[in-house]
């Protein structure tokens, strides 16, 4: 599965000062992630789940260690990327769904979900309606936010997430706000991507949801423990 490989992690750290304490959010992991496979990162809070994939998506910039994204290097051996670079990567290769939403209140659903074509259309971009229709919201295009339950609207921001067909979706508590039937749903959702050989990484409390990934890794004190 070496060929696979759609990122790679090693030896990845992340050490934020406080004064004169020192703390090691994520220590020393390593981790493959696999295209088309869904991977699910649990642990108590503040053990480093969300710092990890903030790593892994190229949010934040590791204190050491080194990461692949994509067949490409992106941190190690002193390599130091650009903004822009990372901007660029970003596109190219993530989708992110947050626990909260994120949409806009004063846009539509279709227009939240067009939002990041406005700034950049990714070669093979797909449509509002395609996504629309692979989330089962298309009758809701007009309809603002506000307008929509907890389940429609994390479905518009994995919509927004997919729109310019990214290879790897990360997914940071993504039914953390939502009851157990529609937690159901947006897990099945997100499965169902895999399918189309999009890597998941998500990040979750729910173990029973959890327990429905290819693998689970369970973080304590920012490290990988068995799960």
């Amino acid at each position: 599965m070496e060929n696979n490989i759609i990122i790679s992690a090693n030896d990845l750290s992340k050490v934020y000062r406080r004064g004169a304490e020192e703390v090691r959010a994520v220590d020393g992991i390593s981790f493959e992630a696999f295209a088309g496979e869904m991977v699910a990162i649990t642990g108590p809070s503040g053990s480093g789940k969300t710092t990890l994939l903030n790593l892994l998506g190229c949010l934040d910039n590791p204190t050491s260690g080194t990461l692949s994204a994509g067949g490409r290097e992106v941190f190690g051996g002193g390599r130091a990327p650009g903004e822009r670079e990372l901007t660029l990567l970003r596109r190219e290769l993530f989708g992110y769904v947050f626990q909260k939403f994120y949409l806009i209140p004063t846009l539509t659903v279709e227009e939240n979900i067009m939002l990041p074509g406005a700034f950049y259309e990714a070669p093979g971009a797909k449509s509002a309606l395609d996504v629309m229709r692979l989330l089962g919201i298309e009758r809701r295009y007009r309809h603002l936010p506000g307008e929509l339950s907890g389940g429609e609207m994390q479905r518009v921001a994995i919509a927004r997430a997919l729109i310019n067909s990214p290879k790897v979706v990360l997914a940071d508590e993504p039914t953390g706000s939502l009851d157990s039937r529609r937690a159901g749903e947006i897990n099945e959702i997100l499965r169902s991507l895999t399918r189309r050989g999009i890597t998941v990484i998500m990040v979750t409390h729910n173990l029973e949801l959890a327990g429905l990934a290819d693998r689970r890794l369970e973080i304590r004190d920012g490290k990988i423990h068995a799960a």
